[in-house]
């Protein structure tokens, strides 16, 4: 059992909706990161997800693209970042850490997620990984990382079952056909998809992809065990850069995860 599975049984212990929130390292600078996710943490959020930088992140939106362009032109690596979560894990230890990335970049940097050093890391999402597989698949032994998969509107139920047999941690659904950022969601439709998620997977169900506002989250969490917010944070972050003052970031989150809790 890692922190992830501590965080969620609080969560479930607690009859309380989980908040996990998206930034990508390197963006706008390492040392920015990991004051952001400190700040993330005192803000109420339960989970942190830590994109890797990726020269072609296939399932972002511009918003996301642009802040992998800007990590990677910082000079963002995989070793940087995971030199960055030992530093987090310095002043933190319990907050679950996921990295969110591609097979590439994982499989070439496999000796940082083996080992004893690996237990800064509590799971994996591999966007490009079809969900039936895992990354011991992709050659990575460590069972102690969880396998977080992503479900979308479209996955059939042949799939959906397969999926869910393979996934670890919690399932995340996501919440329109598109990339990461679109603006559109159907709640009805979300609601129904994850009842029915609900009776395929005893895992917890959290809802990503398309949340901005604290009334999005609330809508999203009625039927999910939980939220991400991804891209309108990493947009935040790049708006709030300049000054370095990040009260408003900080003051947004905490305003979500009052309104689902």
């Amino acid at each position: 059992m890692n922190r992830l599975d501590d965080r969620l049984n609080h969560l479930k212990a607690e009859n309380s909706k989980g908040l996990v929130a998206y930034l990508v390292a390197g963006d706008p600078s390492i040392q920015t990161t990991l004051e952001l996710m400190h700040g993330f943490v005192q803000s109420g959020v339960d989970i942190i997800e830590l994109g890797i930088p990726f020269s072609d992140p296939i399932a972002e939106g511009i918003t996301i693209q642009n802040a992998h362009d800007r990590a990677l032109k910082n000079g963002t690596t995989f070793s940087l970042a995971f030199k960055l979560l030992q530093d987090f894990r310095k002043d933190d230890n319990q907050t679950p850490i996921i990295l969110m990335g591609y097979s590439n970049t994982f499989m070439a940097n496999r000796k940082f997620l083996e080992g004893k050093n690996a237990k800064i890391i509590d799971g994996l999402i591999i966007v490009d990984l079809p969900g039936e597989i895992s990354h011991k698949n992709l050659g990575i032994n460590n069972d102690s990382l969880h396998s977080i998969t992503l479900i979308a509107p479209t996955t059939n139920n042949k799939r959906k079952r397969a999926i869910c047999k393979n996934a670890s941690g919690f399932i995340y659904y996501v919440n329109f056909r598109g990339v990461t950022g679109s603006s559109s969601l159907d709640f009805e439709e979300i609601t129904r998809n994850i009842i029915e998620l609900k009776s395929t997977s005893n895992l917890p169900i959290f809802s990503g992809f398309g949340i901005k506002t604290k009334e999005d989250a609330l809508l999203a969490a009625a039927s999910a065990d939980g939220v991400v917010i991804g891209s309108y944070l990493v947009n935040l972050i790049h708006q709030c850069s300049p000054k370095k003052n990040y009260k408003k970031i900080y003051n947004y989150l905490n305003s979500v995860a009052k309104a689902i809790k």
